[in-house]
């Protein structure tokens, strides 16, 4: 711990080194890449129902027919509402006639969840598809395999139906980060004189307090109990006021850690008082489940009116009220919370409107994935500590070149854990390129929502500071190591953990 906060001091006094680039011809690059939705019946061992799993996924293209990309699955039929994976894809999609293609591909990860025999959590998921591309969406179906292999008793052959969805961008150079464009600049961007597209992230604290019929796995009543839960919601306007959101919660407080809920949905926004006050109204669809809450197979709806005010620039505090219940209300929960929001224009000088905006800047992103390795972990059970390694997923959104913030996902998949999970968010420091433009080092501090795998983390808060390295193969890609420490507040999880993983990077137009 001592080695961490010495270096936090170092990237202090080094991070002050950075300086902007002066305003030119900023390079739009263009990337091809798809949001995928697939649903599968999976056959359970000892006459169990089927387990439902529904997955999103995002993929970006490495040429005309390979593509790889991230997704998460998660339980929404049968008797394992709670079961959560994280994991990485890596596929081939041609075309064979007309409209007619061929996907196949394989999907690697970690998770678990509900009591589930998913053993260690790691599990592999090919398929074998032959689809349709209509003008805006293809539809496929065919083969898939599932297989949690490291200890799990889950193995079934099965159909799967996929919806594609085209999602590309556009961006430029990390290096390119905190360039800004003054109104006089604006003009010259010839290549970026293309409408914005309006997304907002949401930090938010809910809580869901339980009532009804809602009852613990053990079948004994939880009404009244409250669950305390942090989360990330990421909101993409494809009209002035129609929106699609995904959102993610998990518990730290009010019960025995594990719980988690993914919902995806619509929602309109109503904006009034110069676009300084607004009104939400959202319905949303999505799976439930973990820390001993019953939620049958998974699946919930999630209605929900939100109230937000401006306080400063593009920052408004929100506050929601709303409903998260399964289609027979034998799982329902009031839920209600409080979060700051960021808005922002992205990917285009021009707003919906037809007006040229007046000011611009490149904002950095990076996209990391990995592996990471706990020493001697804490278990609820016999006083036994045992190593345990996980798939970890993390964003960072750089709000200065040498600052950013950060949201990060992480699911169990060897070391007898398979239904861990960790959801946080935080923050860090880097060294500038004036200090090394291919090597990059970092301090970060990250918080939030843990449990399941019978981890000993309490109720589910932890804290996990960390401090390492990036070398960079070109400006976008690198490979980054870490070492930290991951202690629980409340529990016994108080471990030394590495980190490995790739880094993708980028830059994004930001205007206003």
């Amino acid at each position: 711990m001592k080695i961490i906060i010495l270096s936090f001091m170092l990237l202090f006094a080094l991070q002050g080194l950075s300086q902007n680039k002066s305003p030119v011809q900023i390079p739009k690059l263009s990337q091809k890449a798809n949001v995928r939705i697939n649903y599968l019946p999976v056959s359970m061992p000892e006459n169990e129902n089927d387990m439902g799993l529904a997955g999103i996924h995002y993929n970006l293209f490495l040429n005309k027919w390979i593509y790889t990309g991230i997704g998460m699955f998660s339980a929404v039929t049968g008797t394992r509402g709670g079961l959560f994976t994280l994991g990485v894809n890596l596929g081939v999609k041609k075309n064979i006639l007309n409209r007619f293609y061929l996907d196949t591909g394989l999907h690697f990860g970690g998770g678990g969840g509900a009591g589930s025999p998913d053993g260690g959590g790691a599990f592999i998921l090919p398929h074998f598809n032959l689809g349709y591309a209509f003008k805006k969406f293809s539809i496929e179906g065919g083969y898939s395999y599932i297989n949690f292999f490291d200890g799990g008793d889950i193995n079934s052959s099965q159909w799967n139906i996929v919806v594609q969805i085209p999602l590309h961008y556009h961006y430029t150079s990390f290096d390119y980060t905190e360039t800004t464009l003054s109104s006089t600049d604006i003009p010259n961007q010839k290549s970026w004189q293309q409408k914005s597209k309006r997304f907002s992230v949401l930090l938010h604290f809910n809580n869901h307090d339980l009532i009804g019929e809602t009852k613990d796995t053990d079948g004994l009543p939880m009404d009244d109990q409250m669950i305390n839960t942090v989360g990330i919601e990421l909101n993409s306007f494809f009209s002035r006021n129609t929106f699609f959101f995904l959102k993610a919660d998990g518990a730290y407080n009010g019960i025995d850690a594990g719980y988690m809920d993914l919902i995806a949905g619509l929602g309109y926004e109503f904006s009034f008082n110069k676009e300084r006050t607004r009104i939400l109204g959202k319905i949303g669809l999505g799976a439930a489940g973990g820390g001993g809450v019953d939620t049958n197979g998974g699946f919930v709806i999630y209605p929900d009116i939100s109230f937000e005010q401006k306080i400063f620039n593009d920052v408004f505090i929100s506050l929601n009220k709303g409903f998260l219940l399964s289609p027979d209300a034998s799982f329902l929960s009031s839920t209600y919370g409080v979060g700051f929001k960021y808005y922002f224009n992205q990917n285009g000088l021009i707003s919906k409107e037809n007006e040229t905006y007046t000011f611009a800047k490149f904002k950095g992103k990076e996209f990391i994935l990995g592996e990471e390795y706990y020493f001697d972990v804490a278990r609820n059970y016999e006083g036994l500590q045992k190593d345990m390694q996980q798939m970890v997923f993390q964003i960072n959104f750089y709000l200065k070149k040498n600052f950013y913030l950060s949201g990060e996902a992480a699911f169990a998949n060897f070391g007898d854990a398979g239904a861990y999970a960790e959801g946080l968010a935080g923050g860090g420091l880097t060294t500038s390129h004036d200090f090394s433009q291919r090597f990059q080092f970092f301090g970060q501090i990250l918080a939030g929502a843990a449990g399941g795998g019978w981890i000993d983390t309490g109720e589910g808060l932890i804290i996990k500071p960390s401090v390492g390295g990036s070398v960079f193969f070109n400006d976008k890609l690198g490979l980054r190591l870490s070492i930290g420490q991951s202690k629980a507040i409340g529990g016994g999880l108080n471990t030394t953990f590495a980190n490995a993983s790739l880094s993708y990077r980028l830059a994004l137009l930001k205007a206003r």
